[in-house]
Order: C-alpha cells, then structure tokens, then sequence
C-alpha cells in the first residue's frame, strides 16, 4: 500500500506539501515532520545570534514550548556548551565555541564551526565564546 509518506507507513490526514514560509525552504516530506537540525541545536544557534534572548523567544522562534527551552537550556549548560550569567533581571548567555559534538561521528568538530555557517561569522573568540553580534544596517550589512 502506498501512502502519504511513500513508505507504507499511513501519514496524517492532509498531510503534504511545504510548510516552510521561508524563501528557498525545501518541501517537507509528506506525512513526515521531521529537520536536520535538533532542537538542541537550533536552540544553540538562536543563543549564538542572540546572547540576551528570552526563553519566551527562543521557544517561540524555535518552535518548541518554554518548558522545553528551559530544559534543552540546561542540557546545554549542564554539558558545557553554554554559561550563563545575569545582568540584571535577565540571563545572558555565552556559547563555548571550542566544545566537539557529542556524537563520535562529529566528534572531531567544534560547535564553532557550525555556528561559522548558520551566522556567517568567525564564532569564536580567544576565550572560546561566541561574542555578542555586530549590529547590523538597515541593508543587514554587520558594521
């Protein structure tokens, strides 16, 4: 039997199409909701862009619930990726660009050099972290 998905597994009902609102986004596969990216790592480059970010907007751009940024949050400072410090009544964060990836496959990688790709930047400073963004122009050029 041939289904939503194409694999002989019963997709949703409706399912199909692009649900991506961002230009040049691929089309998701039917029956399918599934990212490259995990959470964990998207969590991590909305951190990397943004240090001061609310868990609020994090779980808003990231598409997840808060309850679930707080926690990859901690997961992430609890492994070494990520320190956290208040300045005032918010947190600011700074990513530990030199950490490998957890997996044996990516070990031989930095966090950094995925960060280089998704902010078009050089990520690491001589400490290790991710420093705050430049700002940009109104043309998005960084100044």
């Amino acid at each position: 039997m041939t289904t939503a998905s194409g694999r002989g597994r019963p997709g949703p009902a409706g399912a199909g199409g692009a649900t991506g609102t961002e230009p040049g986004a691929a089309e998701e596969p039917a029956g399918r909701g599934w990212t490259l990216l995990t959470s964990h790592g998207r969590v991590l480059l909305l951190i990397a862009r943004q240090p001061d970010i609310r868990i609020r907007d994090i779980a808003e751009q990231a598409r997840i619930t808060e309850r679930s940024a707080t926690g990859i949050v901690s997961d992430l400072e609890r492994a070494g990726y990520l320190t956290k410090s208040r300045t005032g009544r918010r947190n600011t964060y700074a990513v530990n660009a030199d950490r490998a990836f957890r997996h044996p496959a990516e070990a031989p990688h930095h966090v950094g050099e995925l960060i280089d790709i998704f902010t078009g930047s050089d990520a690491a400073s001589p400490d290790g972290h991710v420093p705050a963004p430049r700002p940009r122009t109104a043309r998005g050029r960084r100044t």
